[in-house]
């Protein structure tokens, strides 16, 4: 009988999205840092791979004003990072970067120092924008044309490796005054994207390379988390949908060269506990509730319609006008998943009338995303099935309130988890990030550089 698949989870700390409720009464501040101290320590606790941290480059707007949850401001994610490293001891630390609007050489050194600090702990979430609003705070502004991101972003995390591997592992010991210079590769990249001559500031990491993380459900995006990502982060949540998306990421690696054990997927999930079926279910509702108030779910019509829909009653039938499809966009800062506006508000108002919804129930119904509700057992249960059926490595698991979200689920689902043995009883001494993923091409602990571990 063949060992079980273990389950690996990750953590996604409540930030500005509809996920978190910031009504909650035990709600905190999203930029006090001792908010990400206690997620970051109940991560810990909880024995997961890693943290993850959104990014956001620029407040968002909706119709001129700035968007509600962001009027507390959107930290530094490396900033929040290196906080975090200072107290913890396992977990890794994975930050949502831009490849678009950052430079390699600079946010290579960054994330190389951060994996020095942690002694191996650090990770990369790598994103894209073609967004010519967040590239308005940027000097090059939103030049680049939506087909040229995905390459910018492959030459961007190639030209990362090459940085980082520049430094072999015995370049530097820690009692020497001089580099062995013999040791370090000068860097000598021309492509279509970047120009870099030099020599790289930063000796070799712990782990050789920080872990790359991406989140891309394009067929580009599929393709960049094929040939380079180790974990991808994905919405496909649903069994079937998961299992599939498991398959045609997975499937992809071979044209690369690469194997299915150098690629981890990782949906984002959320949960709802209770004691009882009926009990999660009715949290779940009430959840849902509390994540789409009447304001967000007015503001979530908008962003579609492209309308000021503020006279229109959120417990009444969806607005009788069609979408403005020629204006300039009222929401600006905010990802647009939809192609087809005009087939999308066709399939709701459909919808509304067969299920008769009002504006604020079919919010609910068509802005939830997959995620578990049930009993602890349940839970654990559901989660086992996933992995060992392959539909995904394990998930990223994202609460509901900040930053006491997590408690419950590590208090309850992860001892069952653990009962199942499918999840790890203990961290491993001096693990990277990479050796706690289990993902291959670690370095030795012993073949460390020394220097500023």
């Amino acid at each position: 009988m063949s060992a079980k698949r273990q389950v690996h989870l990750a953590a996604h700390f409540p930030g500005v999205n509809n996920t978190t409720i910031w009504s909650d009464d035990r709600a905190e501040s999203q930029i006090a840092f001792s908010s990400f101290e206690h997620f970051a320590r109940n991560v810990e606790r909880g024995l997961f791979d890693y943290l993850f941290l959104a990014e956001g480059l620029r407040l968002r707007e909706q119709k001129g004003r700035i968007h509600d949850l962001d009027v507390v401001g959107r930290p530094n994610t490396l900033a929040i990072l290196a906080a975090l490293a200072g107290v913890t001891e396992h977990i890794g630390l994975v930050g949502t970067l831009q490849t678009t609007f950052n430079e390699p050489v600079e946010l290579a050194k960054q994330l190389a120092t951060l994996d020095h600090l942690t002694d191996g702990r650090a990770g990369w979430n790598v994103v894209t924008s073609s967004d010519a609003f967040h590239g308005a705070n940027f000097r090059r502004g939103g030049f680049l044309d939506r087909a040229d991101r995905y390459t910018r972003a492959a030459e961007f995390i190639e030209l990362s490796r090459e940085l980082w591997d520049s430094w072999e592992s015995d370049a530097v010991v820690a009692s020497a005054v001089f580099a062995d210079r013999s040791r370090i590769r000068d860097v000598d990249h021309h492509g279509p994207q970047f120009d870099v001559t030099g020599t790289f500031p930063v000796p070799r990491s712990p782990q050789g390379r920080p872990v790359v993380v991406q989140a891309g459900d394009s067929d580009e995006g599929r393709d960049l988390a094929a040939a380079h990502a180790e974990v991808i982060f994905s919405l496909h949540t649903e069994f079937h949908d998961a299992q599939g998306f498991y398959r045609d990421v997975t499937g992809r690696l071979e044209r690369v060269g690469r194997s299915e054990d150098e690629l981890l997927v990782m949906p984002g999930a959320t949960f709802v506990i209770g004691a009882t079926p009926a009990e999660a279910d009715e949290r779940a509702r009430a959840v849902r509730r509390a994540q789409v108030s009447p304001a967000t779910a007015i503001a979530f019509l908008e962003q579609v319609w492209n309308r000021d829909l503020s006279a229109y009653d959120v417990d009444g039938p969806l607005p009788d006008v069609e979408p403005d499809l020629e204006g300039a966009a009222i929401t600006r800062g905010r990802a647009r998943h939809t192609r087809d506006v005009p087939a999308l508000v066709r399939s709701w108002r459909d919808r509304a009338e067969a299920e008769h919804l009002s504006i604020r129930e079919l919010v609910i119904a068509v802005s939830t995303r997959g995620g578990f509700v049930g009993t602890p057992s349940h839970i654990a249960a559901e989660i086992d099935r996933y992995v060992q059926e392959r539909a995904t490595d394990g998930f990223v698991v994202v609460p509901h309130t900040n930053p006491y979200g997590l408690d419950e689920f590590v208090d309850t689902v992860v001892p069952l988890l653990q009962e199942r043995g499918v999840y790890r009883q203990s961290y491993e001494d001096g693990a990277t990030l990479r050796e706690t993923l289990g993902l291959p091409g670690t370095v030795r602990s012993g073949e460390r550089s020394g220097v500023l571990a």
